[in-house]
């Protein structure tokens, strides 16, 4: 006689409302009406080849969700590793203001090396809207890196327009920009590995910092700069 909680794991839950039912109207147990519901699903196979099969097939869906789990595990570990950026990497930051906007342009970026190097880029560049002023940035920083010539290069900044504007390229991009992403796709082409990847502003202060300085240089005795820091 199969225990109630082997019948309970095999039915569905229509199959245990009704058995309840059952139990509270014929004024039985509810093992023994959920065997009689069990029992009438079965058939003429019968209720141990019922029960064996369910039992089978919770088994199945058991193992599917599992290995779907460890899919998506191993799916997120190569996401992070992906995001990760090796020991010997350089990483760079940047960023283009315009005041207004079109306006003053003023262009900031930071590059810094794995044994402790710092390249900080602070200068005007010209006029023109935000779109104009962020590729300047881009470029002002390619052209530092093409010059310090990294082996692996990490690009981060917070225009969602000009980061899926350089990864689409030429085929779908942002009108008005076709020299400055072509200036970029050849910089880019000069190293072994570039990566881009979309930041938010907040994780952008760096190079925020120096481009919003930039732009006071507009008013001022100050001159542009590209400085250079060594390891401390």
């Amino acid at each position: 006689m199969p225990e109630f909680d082997a019948l309970s794991a095999a039915a569905n839950h229509g199959e245990r409302v009704r058995a309840r039912r059952l139990a509270k109207s014929a004024g039985i147990g509810e093992r023994q009406a959920l065997e009689r519901i069990l029992d009438a699903c079965a058939g003429a196979a019968g209720l141990a080849s019922l029960l064996a099969d369910r039992a089978a097939q919770r088994l199945a869906e058991t193992r599917a969700r599992a290995a779907k789990t460890q899919e998506k595990a191993t799916l997120r570990a190569m996401k992070q590793a992906e995001l990760q950026p090796p020991a010997t990497a350089w990483l760079a930051w940047f960023d283009g203001s315009a005041h207004p906007n079109p306006g003053k342009i003023g262009i900031g970026a930071l590059l810094t090396g794995p044994r402790g190097e710092r390249v900080e880029i602070c200068r005007r560049a010209g006029h023109g809207n935000s779109g104009e002023a962020e590729y300047a940035a881009l470029i002002a920083l390619m052209e530092a890196a093409v010059a310090l010539g990294p082996a692996e290069l990490r690009v981060y900044g917070d225009s969602q327009v000009v980061i899926d504007d350089v990864k689409r390229m030429a085929a779908t991009g942002a009108k008005g920009l076709e020299s400055q992403r072509a200036r970029v796709a050849g910089l880019i082409a000069q190293l072994p590995k570039v990566a881009l990847t979309w930041i938010p502003r907040h994780k952008n202060a760096a190079a925020d910092r120096l481009s919003q300085r930039a732009v006071t240089l507009w008013d001022s005795a100050d001159q542009d700069y590209a400085a250079d820091v060594a390891p401390a």
